[in-house]
């Protein structure tokens, strides 16, 4: 049975897997700027976020795996994974490590952007996700 015949499942648990995060990361961000980083970092909620990433990414590398020449031949999926970098690290700034009540809430805001523009490439198949067609 060739393994592309899983695509459509895999690329379903990897978008599930993405929404999920996401929501995880705006109650717990919500929760930090509310003044209950406790809540936000309670190790239930810190290790069911670990487990989402974890099938996230491991969907994500599924995919890859199934098309393996899509990693760098598209444009939008590059940008995608340098968009997760940035956005991991302005994730862990807005939740923990920035020092400011003023410095994690500009962190969440911008976390929260990049993790709408990462939605925008993915859905639009393109490095400039929801601006593509208003700009280029």
């Amino acid at each position: 049975m060739p393994v592309f015949e899983f695509y459509p499942q895999i690329k379903w648990v990897h978008i599930a897997c993405v929404l999920a995060s996401g929501s995880l990361f705006a109650l717990r961000g919500l929760l930090v700027q509310l003044g209950h980083a406790g809540a936000a970092q309670w190790e239930p909620v810190r290790w069911l976020s670990y487990a989402i990433d974890t099938s996230l990414l491991t969907a994500a590398l599924m995919l890859v795996s199934i098309l393996p020449g899509a990693l760098f031949a598209n444009g939008w999926l590059t940008t995608k994974l340098v968009l997760l970098v940035v956005y991991v690290v302005l994730a862990t700034l807005a939740l923990k490590r920035a020092r400011t009540r003023r410095a994690r809430l500009a962190f969440f805001i911008a976390a929260l952007a990049c993790y709408v523009y990462m939605l925008g490439v993915a859905r639009m198949h393109h490095p400039l996700g929801w601006l593509h067609g208003w700009i280029a």
